[in-house]
């Protein structure tokens, strides 16, 4: 049997004594939750999805200087004025990569067909980079996918963000204060689709009582510093619509952070439905665009948003 890394820390935890107070059991049972809350193993990530369909043109490019700092575009052939969607993968701010078989294979099997150009984005990750660099990362990415989405055929007034876990919050990030990438030559999307995140009120995350090393890794410990990266703290009245999936399987009620986001938004006049869903953490992103209801209700809210014209976010 192979041991995965989740099963592997739960066979070294149970081999420390239960007594035991020394930092080795703390770190085992941090790794593990951390693994829980990000809701993809290694060997899972470590599947890079390959398998293009027939007429499929795939293309890998850079928006910046470092390797992290590049997105892949899969679009029809003959591809032109296509709608776009731009997916943003998860990994606690640590791991994870654009290519992976959860991020992108239902996805691309889904929207392609569909006449969909389909790009998925990477980041600086940490330690190299913490989440207020890979929240300018997405920025600067989501500008660069406007600028050049003619290039390949798509129509960047038609085009909805997407991100799961980590990437779900960067996403929200930035789609509640949009200003991050007009200021570099962008415009305003058609949507946003926020797929578990469990950080959309950063200060109510890290003022609870335990406060997992995944989010002070990626965040901090400088309270004055997570209204930066709160999605709540930082939205204006020019947010772009989101819809927000929530796991209500998860012990930490990401559900309760979407409602609250939810409610901030509608006060603005902004669309933002919240969809619950009885499903993992990973569930929750490898199951977008499997046919289904959970993937009829995106779809809804997509046609939605690109059925409203350019700027008139309501």
């Amino acid at each position: 049997m192979r041991l995965t890394p989740v099963l592997l820390s739960l066979l070294m935890l149970a081999s420390v004594p239960a007594h035991a107070e020394g930092p080795l059991r703390e770190r085992l049972k941090a790794r593990y939750m951390e693994r829980l809350q990000d809701g993809e193993s290694a060997e899972e990530g470590a599947r890079v999805y390959k398998a293009v369909l027939p007429g499929t043109q795939k293309q890998t490019v850079s928006y910046g200087a470092d390797p992290l700092q590049a997105m892949d575009v899969y679009s029809p052939v003959n591809a032109r004025n296509a709608p776009m969607i731009v997916m943003v993968h998860g990994g606690g701010w640590r791991t994870g990569d654009k290519a992976n078989s959860g991020v992108v294979e239902n996805k691309v099997k889904h929207w392609l067909p569909q006449g969909y150009i389909v790009v998925s984005v990477n980041y600086r990750l940490l330690p190299q980079a913490d989440a207020y660099a890979q929240a300018e990362d997405v920025a600067a990415a989501l500008a660069y996918v406007q600028k050049n989405a003619a290039t390949w055929g798509g129509d960047a007034s038609r085009l909805i963000l997407m991100g799961h876990s980590a990437g779900a919050q960067l996403v929200a990030l930035t789609s509640a204060d949009p200003s991050v990438v007009t200021s570099r030559g962008g415009r305003l999307w058609a949507g946003t689709v926020v797929l578990d995140s469990a950080t959309l009120d950063l200060r109510a995350t890290m003022t609870q009582k335990r406060v997992l090393p995944l989010y002070t890794n990626a965040f901090g410990s400088d309270p004055k510093r997570w209204a930066q990266a709160s999605p709540l703290e930082r939205l204006t009245p020019q947010a772009v619509p989101l819809m927000m999936v929530c796991s209500t399987q998860r012990k930490d009620r990401p559900c309760d952070q979407a409602d609250t986001f939810g409610r901030a938004l509608r006060k603005l006049g902004k669309p933002a439905p919240v969809q619950k869903e009885d499903k993992s953490h990973g569930e929750i992103n490898k199951m977008v665009g499997v046919p289904g209801p959970y993937t009829d209700a995106i779809d809804a809210f997509i046609a939605a948003r690109l059925g409203q014209a350019l700027g008139a976010h309501k």
